[in-house]
């Protein structure tokens, strides 16, 4: 209990830390106050700190991020962008995914103060101290804006949870096994498996695989 109460407390101090502001911030005025150096996200036009991320939600983040940006760029597919750019839900309201991929066709959404419009593809990874009404409440605002494709890379139960939005509304499956493979990202696809051995494969080993080449140099 003493335990719950002090992480209680940090996160209340750090929330006392933000600048309140005196009325709901709107999205403009978020992104020009704040910048990349400061891991915020817009709640119903409050400024929310983040939880600091560990080191094995970095270390997963950089593999992923390397790996399906270096696959998009080779295919010509899209862009990507990691946690410091904020993808605008609402009027008062902005989340800072850890991965989002915007394909080419929609690129102009990718905008100066933030992605301004619907990616095709968010990823967020859990990390330790994540709590699950944190994670659902990100949800609720990715599917409040259509996002196609949603991942949830859960590296205590070792699992992916991935939302694909149909006609009829998303279907969700929870997947520890098995292939993984991307509907908005042409031809990408992952083992499962592999998000969760440490250490994590060789990337420009399984660039050349996910790419079908023998050596990319």
């Amino acid at each position: 209990m003493a335990r719950s109460v002090a992480l209680s407390e940090v996160r209340e101090e750090r929330r006392l830390l933000l600048p309140q502001p005196l009325r709901p911030l709107t999205f403009k005025e978020f992104v020009r106050l704040f910048d990349e150096d400061d891991d915020v996200e817009l709640v119903d036009g409050m400024v929310v700190q983040r939880v600091a991320a560990k080191d094995i939600h970095e270390d997963l983040f950089r593999w992923l991020f390397v790996l399906l940006t270096d696959y998009a760029e080779a295919k010509g597919l899209g862009i990507v962008r990691g946690s410091r750019t904020a993808v605008k839900i609402t009027e008062h309201r902005g989340r800072l995914p850890d991965i989002v991929f915007v394909r080419k066709e929609n690129a102009s959404i990718v905008q100066e103060e933030g992605i301004i419009g619907t990616p095709d593809l968010v990823v967020e990874i859990w990390s330790p101290g994540d709590r699950p009404s944190d994670m659902l409440a990100k949800e609720a605002d990715y599917r409040s804006i259509s996002v196609p494709e949603i991942w949830f890379v859960d590296q205590q139960r070792k699992q992916v949870r991935v939302l694909k939005k149909g006609r009829e509304g998303y279907e969700e499956k929870v997947m520890r096994k098995g292939v993984l493979r991307s509907e908005v990202v042409e031809g990408f696809w992952l083992n499962v498996k592999w998000l969760f051995k440490r250490p994590l494969p060789d990337e420009l080993k399984t660039l050349q695989k996910l790419l079908g080449v023998q050596k990319l140099f």
